[in-house]
Order: structure tokens, then sequence, then C-alpha cells
């Protein structure tokens, strides 16, 4: 198991798509780290008279229309966006891997409503479901948090599901049954193992929009509060002036693009480095095609 993970490993690193997407998302992590410890400036400390100052030593990327650093909130935005991925990949993670469970081999009474359930929340819009929450329960991070990861827990069920009845039907889980092992022993020995590549695809894919969400939610007001610096926040709060100042909109803006392009290609590249068939058939294919013996 070690193996195919340095593996994995391995090939995210060769890959251009992983390296770019691991490189991305460690800068992300040791930012929001160091945000913790160490910021240019306090984030939410206003001073007008130097509203709107270029780059320089002291401020790095400039202020924003209420003399606030601009640098030091992506700093402390950072911190929100790996607590809300990690966050809504956790409940996401758990909602659709057990849901998929479900659905997919659980007793036939007990399958088809849950299916019904899926398909009616899918239909379901996240960030509408994000307002209805934050109406109830008021705005931030949690309700982010946990809207995200049933909206998108739902999504992951629904493709889990799909990948789990079709490994179900194979030959050597029919075998596995034939030997004597037990329902659990074959889900976690030949069920879950195989359908991981798709689950951990999923997942990544989740990640990402838990971050284009998060934004949405902090622009339209329903996602951190005024006090919590985010990125989506600096986009609300930056949008009336974004034609006389458009570096500030800029920042965050190109922040939240690489991060979310950072997780969709390592879903691209962990599809292709943890399922064999794209790895070495994409190989074989592509030496035949090249006129080479195979």
């Amino acid at each position: 198991m070690s193996g195919q993970r340095g593996g994995t490993m391995r090939h995210l690193i060769r890959s251009p798509r992983g390296a770019f997407a691991l490189a991305v998302l460690a800068l992300l992590a040791i930012t929001a780290l160091v945000s913790l410890f160490w910021l240019p400036a306090n984030p939410n400390q206003s001073n007008i008279s130097e509203a709107w100052q270029s780059p320089s030593l002291t401020h790095w990327l400039g202020t924003d229309s209420s003399g606030r650093d601009i640098a030091s909130r992506l700093m402390a935005g950072a911190r929100v966006t790996v607590l809300v991925v990690l966050g809504a990949a956790l409940v996401s993670g758990l909602i659709g891997l057990g849901l998929a469970i479900i659905s997919a081999l659980g007793p036939r009474k007990l399958r088809e409503p849950l299916i019904i359930f899926i398909d009616v929340l899918i239909a379901f819009p996240t960030l509408l479901l994000a307002i209805m929450l934050a109406a109830v329960f008021g705005s931030g991070i949690p309700v982010v948090i946990v809207s995200v990861g049933i909206g998108y827990g739902v999504q992951i069920a629904r493709v889990v599901r799909a990948e789990l009845r079709q490994i179900n039907a194979e030959d050597f889980i029919l075998a596995a049954r034939a030997s004597g092992l037990s329902r659990w022993a074959i889900l976690r020995m030949h069920l879950l193992p195989n359908a991981a590549p798709v689950f951990v695809v999923q997942l990544s894919l989740a990640m990402g929009l838990a971050i284009l969400a998060e934004a949405g939610l902090s622009y339209l007001g329903f996602g951190a509060p005024p006090s919590v610096p985010s990125w989506g926040l600096m986009l609300q709060e930056s949008q009336s002036q974004i034609a006389i100042h458009p570096a500030v909109v800029m920042w965050p803006g190109l922040a939240i693009t690489l991060t979310v392009l950072a997780f969709y290609l390592l879903g691209d590249a962990l599809r292709e480095a943890m399922d064999p068939r794209l790895r070495f058939g994409g190989r074989r294919a592509d030496s035949v095609q090249s006129g080479d013996p195979a």
C-alpha cells in the first residue's frame, strides 16, 4: 500500500498538471500557516490617509479604499480558504461516501427512497441552501461549510454509487462472495479500493467548488463576516472601485482562480495516477499510434 502511494506521488510530481497543482496548494498551505503567526500589517486596521496606495516596501500589494493592507488581507483570507476547503471536504466526503455505500449496496427498500432523496438534493442549488441556512442560523464560515458539504456531498454520492454498482457486478466480486468473504470484507478489501480513484477525483473537484461557493456567498453577504477577511469579501468590498482601481480586485480574483484551477488539475492528475487503465493504457495507445512496438 505504501508503495502504491509512493508511485502515485511520483506520478503527480512528474506530471506538469500535478506539479503545478501541488506547488499552488503548497503555497496556499504555507501562506495560511505563516499568517497564523505573522502578517505584514493588521488586515482589519483602516487608515483613510493611506487609502489606494501603490505597492511599496511597506504595503507589498498596496492598500484598498479603507487604507487596509491588501497583502495582509490576502494572507488572512488564505486561512479562511483552507478552513472552508478542509471542512467542506470532510463533510462532503462523509456524506457522499455514506450515501453511496447505502444506496448502492443497502437493502432494496432503503436504496430506492435514498436514490430519490439524492436526486432531489442534487436538483436543489447549493448556494440557495446556504442562503436558507444563513437566514436561520446566521451567516458565517460554519454555515458555508455545512451547506457546501451537503450540496457537493450528494453529487459525490451519485457518482461513487454508480462506480460501486459497476464494480459490484464484476467477476472477481462474485468470486470473493463464493469464497465466503462477508459483505463488509468485500466492501473494505475490493469495492472501496477500486472506487477510490473516482472518489478522490470527485472530492478534489468539490474542494475547488467549495472555494467558489465561499467566494460567491461572501460576495452576497452570506459568507464570512466583515471582521474575518476572505477573498470573496475582498471582491465584494472593492466591486464599486473596479473601474478606477482594478488591482484591488485583481489580487483576490487571481488567488481564487489559481487555487480553484489547482484543485481541478489535481483531480485530473490524481485520476490518471490512481487508475492503471489510464496510466499504462494511455502509454500503450500512444506507443501503438506512433508506430513503436507495444
